[in-house]
């Protein structure tokens, strides 16, 4: 890597580098998807070939799996490993009660999956992430094909009623034609501004016939690890009620930037 790390990067990086603190060596360890869930895999990896870390990694993508194996921890599938110590992904949005919105990659139908199949979840951010309520960032929902704009038609009807700001509904694209989930799915993006109840919203999505999962997890994560552009990381627990604040120190011309 030429030149140093952004203030945005570094903060990706030193949140994964502290978050991968949590693994220990024999357990099954769920891999986020997204670009800071890519910083942890890297580093998760370094552990792996470093240090000797003996671990066996579920990816909740292709793209995940693939930068996995590039950096020799072992792959399975979550019907393999049936049950997971841990699981580390990213965020979209995250509140004091560590409710999270997912989905900005079009992969949290897999990552709520992996996620709830995890005795814990370890998610990293950057202080961006962190607002006072949920709902600036678009709520994806993950649509069969089949009749989806009449699943679209239920969804906006529905937040007629719900305790939201906007109700803005719009397909996800990838070019000219409709994104395509790992599970050949449609994404239907809710541009809700505010959320006032995450879980009841939640519950109800899920009902309407066609729709697959939301981007909404509640009460599935655990700890929150915030990176800063300075180094500093923030760690809260929300069963334990601690809030840690570290800070992690680091060259750029270690192994893992070689391919950033």
């Amino acid at each position: 890597m030429s030149g140093e790390l952004s203030p945005i990067d570094t903060a990706k990086f030193v949140a994964a580098k502290r978050a991968v603190e949590f693994v220990e060596d024999g357990m099954r360890v769920g891999l986020g998807t997204g670009s800071t869930a890519a910083w942890m895999v890297r580093c998760l990896g370094e552990l792996v070939r470093e240090a000797g870390l003996t671990v066996t990694g579920v990816p909740t993508s292709s793209r995940t799996a693939d930068l996995a194996r590039q950096q020799g921890i072992k792959v399975v599938s979550l019907d393999e490993a049936k049950w997971l110590d841990l699981t580390i992904d990213g965020t979209d949005e995250f509140d004091a009660d560590l409710c999270l919105i997912k989905g900005g990659g079009g992969v949290h139908l897999l990552e709520k999956i992996v996620a709830t199949a995890s005795d814990r979840m370890v998610v990293i951010a950057d202080p961006s992430k962190s607002v006072d309520q949920l709902g600036a960032f678009p709520l994806p929902i993950e649509v069969i094909p089949f009749g989806w704009q009449t699943s679209k038609s239920l969804v906006e009807e529905l937040l007629t009623s719900m305790d939201v700001l906007g109700q803005t509904t719009t397909l996800r694209m990838n070019g000219d034609r409709p994104f395509i989930s790992d599970e050949g799915n449609y994404i239907i993006d809710l541009h809700l501004k505010r959320i006032g109840d995450p879980r009841r919203l939640s519950m109800v999505l899920n009902q309407i016939p066609g729709v697959v999962e939301n981007g909404l997890f509640i009460d599935i994560c655990d700890v929150v690890v915030v990176g800063h552009g300075d180094g500093r990381v923030e760690v809260s627990d929300i069963n334990e009620g601690t809030f840690e604040e570290d800070r992690i120190e680091f060259v750029d011309t270690d192994n893992i930037f070689k391919d950033v």
